[in-house]
């Protein structure tokens, strides 16, 4: 009988208590989810620990992720997020950021949700990888999702942004079947914005 064990996370306290609490747990809510997806992008091309380091500064340089007041950011906001040491001072992530408030604060002033447009892409069935090398980097929902969020006018959600922000919000359950967070999911509510 194989043991389990954690799929990732093991040399750092901060990622094991992720991996143990939050990547793969269903995650609700507009705000929730666009913070999600920002980090995801900040993320892009770095390690996500490095990310989960700074998502404390992240949240208060972001106002929480709040998107209608993320979406007030003007170039005075913009200045100083690029002075601020602690977060990742990339300009064009953080005008995506920006620009994907607005988006959103749109898409929800015309009746929709973030939370109703990402859980619709859930796939009726999603294979259980056997080892983390067996987990893709997209799949035919993730591809549908970001053709839908370009169509909305959302900016760096690429292929595989998508995929790991559906992997991070458990909309897939990417676990490995060797891992113990794949025998007890976890759901997350928070509130809707």
């Amino acid at each position: 009988m194989e043991t389990l064990q954690r799929c990732f996370g093991n040399d750092d306290p901060l990622y094991s208590a992720y991996h143990d609490t939050e990547w793969g747990t269903e995650l609700h809510g507009d705000a929730a989810l666009f913070e999600r997806i920002s980090l995801e992008i900040f993320a892009a091309g770095l390690s996500w620990l490095t990310v989960l380091r700074k998502r404390d500064a992240f949240r208060e340089a972001f106002a929480g992720f709040d998107p209608g007041a993320v979406a007030m950011f003007d170039d005075a906001a913009v200045a100083q997020l690029l002075d601020n040491g602690g977060i990742i001072r990339n300009r064009a992530k953080i005008n995506a950021t920006i620009s994907n408030a607005r988006q959103l604060r749109a898409l929800q002033a015309a009746g929709g949700s973030l939370d109703q447009l990402v859980w619709s892409h859930k796939p009726a069935w999603h294979p259980s990888p056997a080892t983390i090398a067996d987990i893709p980097s997209s799949i035919p929902e993730s591809l549908k999702l970001t053709r839908d969020l370009k169509t909305l006018g959302f900016q760096w959600v690429g292929p595989v942004v998508v995929y790991s922000t559906m992997e991070a919000v458990g909309v897939v359950n990417d676990h490995p079947l060797t891992c113990p967070r794949r025998a007890r999911p976890r759901k997350l509510n928070l509130p809707p914005f």
